[in-house]
């Protein structure tokens, strides 16, 4: 009953798939593919990866075919949802990639009723984030994190007709978090 985007039919022979993580073999995942892009890529710190807010997040992570190649974080504020640690493996980077994510990650963020999406990016990744993502940069002074400068950027999105809210019925909410057309294993109808 997992929250899935199939994206293979939209993009071409890319057998792409995007899904929230809800066993502990996912986050495993999650966590072997930020130590591989972060850590040693990057040779980022281990506690600046791994910086303390993954126990209270929603994490994606995107399946070429079986295998995990890249995944997301969304952390959840009063008014906007924050989209961070966006990693790929260096064979699965690019833009059309990485969009299967950031696609999947907007539709549920607006399903979950949140019409703002922000993230921070390094300058050169901004750029990117703007001209393929469709966020605009905030006219906010950058923000230093272990000495490198981030700016903020925000996407606003379109909410559905069917996003979850206080009004919708008790036992959507009992759902597993993404798949809240799927019935519960314990639902009675």
């Amino acid at each position: 009953m997992q929250a899935v985007a199939d994206m293979s039919s939209k993009m071409g022979n890319n057998s792409l798939r995007a899904e929230i993580v809800t066993t502990m073999d996912q986050l495993v995942q999650v966590f072997a593919l930020r130590s591989l892009g972060y850590m040693e890529d990057t040779v980022m710190p281990f506690d600046h990866a791994y910086d303390g807010n993954d126990l209270q997040s929603t994490h994606v992570v995107v399946y070429d075919g079986t295998e995990p190649v890249g995944t997301l974080r969304i952390r959840w504020f009063k008014e906007f949802a924050k989209m961070e640690r966006t990693v790929f493996r260096k064979t699965h980077r690019g833009i059309a990639n990485v969009r299967v994510a950031l696609d999947f990650a907007f539709t549920h963020i607006a399903r979950k009723g949140y019409s703002t999406a922000i993230t921070h990016a390094s300058p050169v990744y901004a750029r990117l984030w703007r001209i393929h993502f469709g966020f605009q940069e905030v006219a906010k002074e950058p923000a230093y994190y272990h000495d490198e400068k981030y700016v903020e950027l925000i996407k606003h999105l379109t909410v559905p007709d069917n996003a979850i809210g206080p009004e919708t019925d008790a036992k959507v909410l009992y759902r597993v978090e993404g798949a809240w057309d799927v019935p519960a294993k314990y639902e009675v109808a």
